[in-house]
């Protein structure tokens, strides 16, 4: 967690004020990234060699990511003065809470599909590993559609209309996927749209953060994210074995999406409101 906010801030601060969505989405994009080919990796190593090999592997590719780390300089004028204030203004925090949400809840209902994704198809009578097989494609997928989110946001100047159009695509494709037989169908349009948003919702912060507070900035953002990525599934999983039906929790995803366009119109009048008080 501690590195997922440092290397925000650095990214944040090579490209505020340029290609911002293109350059979050390539780094949000490492971790669907990653876990894609650890899924296809790891697995033969384990089986090849044993659980200890997978673990002495990925702490190999730990110390290599430390490494690189010790090589990053930083952008001129990205280093604050000790002097300087690292004091977030009201509005700044607010703002910075309310993209905080945007991401922590857009990445619960897509967290929603691979955490009971499986156990929805397993319900409708597939096996394990083909229930398993057919949800990575979306994981797959969004390592194709992160990115290409993050440019044409770049390249149109409407990283909201395409984060707004998404978000609500999305959460129509999920409140699908319960009561539709199409599943294949459904999980390619989630994994070629659902990554659409991300560059977008997490150059969001570039906005309102100036290099002396985008460090704290990133540790309020991360909280609010984090602290619904840990309520998200867990209410998702009482309610899926209070209906008995893992259908519930792919609905409660689809809502938390949902939710997502009307925080994004809420962000941009925080920010307009800003804006407006530090001209007059």
């Amino acid at each position: 967690m501690l590195l997922t906010v440092q290397l925000t801030k650095m990214g944040t601060d090579w490209f505020a004020g340029k290609e911002i969505a293109t350059a979050m989405a390539i780094f949000v994009n490492s971790w669907p990234a990653g876990v894609a080919i650890s899924l296809l990796v790891l697995p033969a190593i384990g089986t090849a060699y044993g659980a200890g090999a997978v673990f002495l592997v990925a702490g190999a590719l730990t110390a290599i990511g430390i490494v690189l780390i010790t090589f990053y300089q930083a952008p001129p004028g990205a280093t604050a003065s000790a002097a300087g204030s690292g004091r977030l203004d009201p509005l700044a925090l607010l703002a910075v809470i309310v993209a905080g949400a945007i991401w922590g809840l857009y990445n619960v209902g897509f967290a929603m599909i691979f955490s009971f994704g499986p156990s929805l198809l397993a319900e409708r009578g597939w096996s394990i590993a083909a229930a398993g097989s057919a949800i990575s494609l979306v994981m797959w997928l969004s390592v194709i559609s992160v990115p290409a989110g993050g440019y044409l946001a770049d390249r149109f100047k409407r990283p909201f209309v395409l984060a707004i159009v998404a978000s609500l695509v999305v959460a129509g494709l999920l409140a699908w996927l319960t009561r539709s037989d199409a599943v294949i169908t459904i999980l390619v349009l989630i994994g070629l749209i659902g990554g659409h948003p991300a560059g977008p919702i997490m150059s969001l912060t570039a906005r309102v953060l100036v290099p002396e507070t985008r460090a704290i900035g990133m540790g309020v953002f991360y909280t609010l994210f984090y602290a619904a990525m840990m309520l998200g599934p867990a209410v998702a999983g009482r309610l899926a074995k209070s209906a008995d039906t893992a259908a519930v929790a792919l609905d409660l995803g689809a809502l938390t999406v949902l939710a997502c366009p009307p925080l994004m119109w809420l962000f941009e009048r925080i920010v307009s409101v800003r804006h407006r008080r530090a001209r007059s």
